[in-house]
């Protein structure tokens, strides 16, 4: 909607947002109008009467502006309030703020009485190419002609919005999460393809697969009919990459990932999703399945358990499982051989129209004459209408005329299928095209290609130049990837505010089958995870302190080359290096909930039955039995995290020893209350040995066990002694994820006892602390602090509108809270009886918010400005 601007923060149904600016009581008809308008659209309206806040700090309503896609300015006789120590008013600051390429439409009532000031902003709009002034005299006569407005903005727009980027990079690496990637380039000769498979989606049909071979376009199929469905998916749709999966048990856990879903091991993952996609209906996009496709049948219990979630699936492979629709994704039309090819008839090729759209790319001015129509039909029928095939062809307009490019494939494309027989007919023509591709590259930059094979899903050019020492093309990457990425053989985009690349599942598959075939593969690999090990040796203790946000966003951005990297580890039995690089990012997996993930592999290094050290032993069983001891508690458990601590004794490692205690202590009470005292002893006994050690972090978050079992236990005062302590240790060491766990649980119990003002203090203070971490739990934790604050205050609206907004960030992430330390929901409940209206009013706005219009609905009006940024960006 507006060209360059990008918007930061989405409805949950992803609707156009519109912010309207105006003054708020001399223009209060005229603002319902613009709603009333706005939501006829089926847009979604973007103003500050959420909250009642009429004077919003100025970063506040920046970040509300950068997350919008039109401005609506409605303008009459007030110029408005200046605040002290600002020259302008908030009218025309947020005309100012406004991005240029934002389209903007202005509303003048009309009047004789106008202020000065107001005067010169109007006409400075006037002046202003991107702003629409458009006089009015009512309330009704406005909101018709807003609807009207912003009815023919949509369509002008239409075209410019199928022109977006393909793999939109977001920017950061919180956004990547689930959302569907917005094509950078127009799909073209996909419209039939488009509606048969919506009509399938439509239907009752829960598993759609869309099947055809490496490079015919079915991810972008799946990509354009996510985005083209979301009126039949209202709850949602969700993206879910495969490519970088290669073991059928995470398909689970990578699935609840992208939906959002921490796994910290308290509950099993096929019921957290349950949980997050109850009563919800939503499309899931599973893209390349066929790498784990004997996973198949996890599909079908996880159908059963979320009757109105459809899956959408993309794969080589049918995946034959009940209930499975399969769709056949075909080549694009090329002209007819039979006839001499017009300029007519390649302009009918939907072929043809790809191969011009993308060389106009690469060369501008690029057109199709009658000249070369016979060329460009040439190339594409020896491509077979292969959209990828004629993609890297279209590339080489830089540097050859169509007439040479098809020279050049009627020579090289017959010799390179002949030498890759064993793959089906159209695989062939595609590994052939990327060979003859690649043929033109220099040797070193073929070289570079071929290595870049290791790397999942992104990487970094840091990452590229480790890999480069000892190759033929050291100290040459930068100068390599811009050739790569000016043949369309890498991707280049921006990530939380760095340059990150990609590859294409299937020029990655070719790359590492290149590289087995020089057998280098192993070598590279070995590469890859020594790199990657000493980025966890870096970044591993800044987990426990005062770098934590940092290391965990850093984490995150390397994820998939994290597990490609223990994946390698496993898989060349390197495993004592495995189980080490598991346990130094212990705090990563339990604060970003990978648990189960890595419980995965840790069972596959026990299966190899490799001699290990007893460390490693005791790594891996820790994590087996980390989720059992949450779910399935039992003697056994109890046992083996008694064997844990003895192993990591015996290994020297006296930290992970006591931290293994305080887990056993846990699975104790878990299991059994006859065990409390016991378990109380062990915890106590963990805590001391961690603080002699000097491992803040575990002793902070024991004593938060600790204090959780005292609070259980009836004794309050000591539970907010420990609550104490524990808060005091995370905050000297600047861990502030368990600041986070213990302020909140602190601020619960103070509440409790009455003292109302220091919760509500420190509910917004773990709120602030959450959001730095981008921790979901912990911003529902905050909210329901608030909540029960302003339910005791007997504001209902506000109490019920947090209530909801953090019982749909628990929906959405599967973790629920305890039932013994929740607070809200009697205050909230009394609170309904005495003003249920409030309270329901409440309720429908909170489950219309987002997760930052939320905050903002907590937090204090000063305190906004510091989160504005973070949250325009979550």
């Amino acid at each position: 909607m507006a060209g360059a601007h990008r918007p930061a923060i989405r409805t949950p149904d992803q609707r156009i947002r519109v912010f309207v600016s105006s003054t708020l009581r001399e223009l209060a008809d005229e603002r319902a109008a613009a709603r009333a308008a706005i939501e006829r659209m089926r847009l979604a309206p973007v103003m500050f009467e959420l909250g009642a806040r009429p004077h919003p700090p100025r970063e506040l309503y920046r970040s509300y502006l950068e997350q919008s896609d039109v401005f609506v300015g409605i303008y009459w006789e007030s110029y408005g309030w200046v605040a002290p120590d600002e020259q302008i008013s908030g009218l025309e600051d947020e005309y100012d703020l406004a991005p240029a390429t934002m389209p903007k439409l202005i509303y003048i009532k009309a009047s004789e009485n106008r202020e000065p000031r107001l005067k010169q902003l109007i006409a400075r709009i006037q002046k202003d190419d991107h702003a629409a002034y458009l006089p009015f005299h009512t309330a009704e006569e406005l909101q018709d002609r807003i609807a009207d407005d912003l009815a023919t903005l949509l369509a002008e727009r239409f075209d410019e919005s199928r022109e977006a980027r393909d793999d939109a990079a977001p920017e950061s690496v919180e956004q990547l999460a689930g959302k569907v990637p917005v094509p950078y380039t127009a799909t073209i000769g996909r419209e039939r393809d488009l509606q048969g498979v919506r009509e399938l989606l439509a239907g009752d049909h829960r598993v759609v697969s869309l099947i055809g071979p490496g490079g015919i376009g079915k991810s972008r199929l799946a990509i354009e009919t996510a985005l083209a469905t979301a009126d039949l998916f209202p709850d949602g749709t969700y993206f879910v990459p495969l490519e970088g999966v290669f073991e059928a048990g995470l398909l689970l856990p990578t699935i609840a990932y992208f939906l959002g879903i921490r796994d910290n091991g308290e509950a099993a993952l096929e019921e957290r999703i349950a949980h997050a996609l109850a009563g919800r209906r939503v499309l899931v996009v599973l893209d390349n399945f066929e790498q784990i496709v004997d996973a198949a049948p996890v599909l079908v219990r996880l159908y059963d358990l979320a009757p109105l979630a459809t899956f959408l699936v993309t794969s080589r492979i049918v995946l034959r499982i009940r209930g499975e629709q399969v769709y056949d994704v075909g080549a694009l039309t090329t002209p007819d051989e039979a006839v001499p090819t017009s300029l007519e008839r390649a302009r009918r090729s939907t072929a043809c129209a790809l191969f011009v759209d993308r060389a106009e790319a690469a060369k501008p001015g690029f057109e199709l004459t009658d000249e070369n129509a016979q060329s460009v039909a040439d190339i594409c029928r020896r491509l077979e209408g292969l959209p990828l095939a004629i993609e890297l062809a279209a590339a080489k307009v830089r540097l050859l005329t169509p007439q040479v490019i098809a020279e050049r494939l009627q020579q090289s494309l017959p010799l390179l299928t002949a030498a890759v027989r064993d793959l089906p007919e159209r695989h062939r023509t595609m590994r052939a095209t990327i060979d003859w591709s690649v043929s033109l590259l220099p040797p070193e930059q073929r070289d570079l290609l071929e290595d870049l094979g290791v790397f999942a899903r992104r990487f970094t050019l840091d990452a590229v130049e480790a890999l480069g020492v000892g190759r033929s093309w050291e100290g040459q990457a930068l100068d390599g990837l811009t050739a790569l990425i000016d043949g369309s053989l890498v991707r280049s985009f921006e990530m939380a505010g760095q340059s990150v690349y990609s590859l294409l599942a299937i020029v990655r598959e070719y790359a590492l089958g290149r590289l087995k075939e020089r057998g280098e593969a192993d070598r590279m690999r070995a590469a890859h995870a020594d790199y990657y090990g000493t980025v966890v040796t870096r970044l591993a203790p800044s987990l426990r302190g005062r770098g934590q946000a940092d290391a965990v966003a850093q984490l995150g951005l390397e994820l998939p080359n994290l597990r490609a990297a223990v994946r390698h580890l496993i898989y060349t039995d390197r495993l004592d290096d495995a189980g080490d690089f598991a346990w130094r990012l212990l705090i990563y997996w339990w604060i970003a909930g990978f648990f189960g993930e890595v419980r995965v592999w840790m069972l596959e290094l026990l299966e190899k039955e490799q001699p290990i050290t007893q460390h490693t032993r005791a790594v891996a069983w820790f994590f087996a039995l980390w989720g059992e001891m949450w779910q399935r508690p039992s003697e056994q458990v109890v046992a083996g995290l008694g064997e844990c601590v003895r192993l990591f004794a015996e290994s020297g490692d006296e930290d992970a020893s006591a931290m293994a205690l305080a887990a056993r202590a846990t699975a104790r009470i878990q299991y059994s209350g006859d065990d409390i005292e016991k378990a109380e002893a062990e915890l106590t006994e963990a805590v001391a040995k961690l603080h002699d050690i000097g491992n803040n972090w575990a002793e902070a978050i024991t004593l938060v066990s600790l204090a959780r079992l005292a609070w259980v236990r009836g004794d309050t005062d000591l539970a907010l002694q420990r609550f104490d302590e524990a808060a005091g240790v995370a905050h000297a060491s600047g861990d502030i994820f368990t600041s986070s766990v213990a302020g909140n649980l602190r601020a619960r119990l103070n509440f409790l006892k009455g003292k109302v003002e220091e919760a509500e203090a420190e509910f917004v203070e773990t709120l602030h602390l959450s959001i730095r971490l981008h921790y979901d739990e912990g911003v529902a934790y905050g909210l329901e602090g608030v909540c029960a604050i302003a339910a005791a205050r007997g504001d209902a609206w506000r109490a019920g509108a947090l209530a909801k907004a953090a019982e749909s960030i628990r929906h959405r992430i599967g973790v629920f809270d305890a039932e013994a330390f929740t607070v809200h929901t009697p205050y909230l409940e009394a609170l309904r009886e005495s003003d249920p209206d409030g309270v329901a009013a409440g309720e429908r706005d909170g489950a219309e918010q987002s997760l930052a219009e939320a905050v903002c609905v907590a937090l204090p009006d000063a305190d906004q400005s510091a989160v504005a940024t973070t949250l325009a960006h979550w």
